[in-house]
């Protein structure tokens, strides 16, 4: 192997570990979307490092040609990426349909108190309430004619 392809290929690995662990660091990737990328990244730096493993893996598996064991070993870690990312949506989009639920009742349940609130109002059973000024009184009902969501 060439000393300079060889050197690429401890460097590339290395880079790929260092934006991995970085990426941790500063909390743009969870340490649970991350473990793939690991693998991935330790299985690169040792194969870097001794050239000889992959060889050995591939006549192992009954593999030709060792670069074809890369491209199985890098297309099945981005299956599993791909597979926990997908997960990972699902369990999002739960969550999001459930708060969305959760906030149309809310929603419901305010709209209903504002028209049981008026409605009480109204009525001259009620209590009176204490006299307001005109322009708190105008402000007030346009509030709460707005009960479509918009605040």
């Amino acid at each position: 192997m060439n000393p300079m392809t060889y050197a690429f290929g401890i460097a590339a690995a290395l880079l790929a570990l260092v934006a991995i662990i970085e990426l941790m660091r500063r909390a743009t990737l969870r340490e649970r979307h991350a473990v793939w990328w690991l693998v991935g990244g330790v299985i690169a730096l040792v194969v870097a490092i001794f050239p000889q493993t992959l060889t050995w893996a591939a006549r192992l598996l009954g593999i030709a040609v060792p670069t074809n064991l890369v491209f199985f070993i890098a297309i099945g870690l981005l299956f599993l990426v791909s597979l926990q990312y997908g997960a990972e949506l699902t369990r999002v989009e739960d969550k999001i349909r459930t708060l969305a639920e959760q906030s149309a009742f809310h929603e419901q349940r305010l709209a209903e108190l504002e028209r049981a609130g008026r409605s009480g109002a109204a009525d001259p059973a009620a209590t009176p309430a204490p006299p307001a000024a005109p322009a708190e009184g105008a402000a007030d009902d346009t509030a709460d004619d707005r009960s479509d969501g918009r605040r």
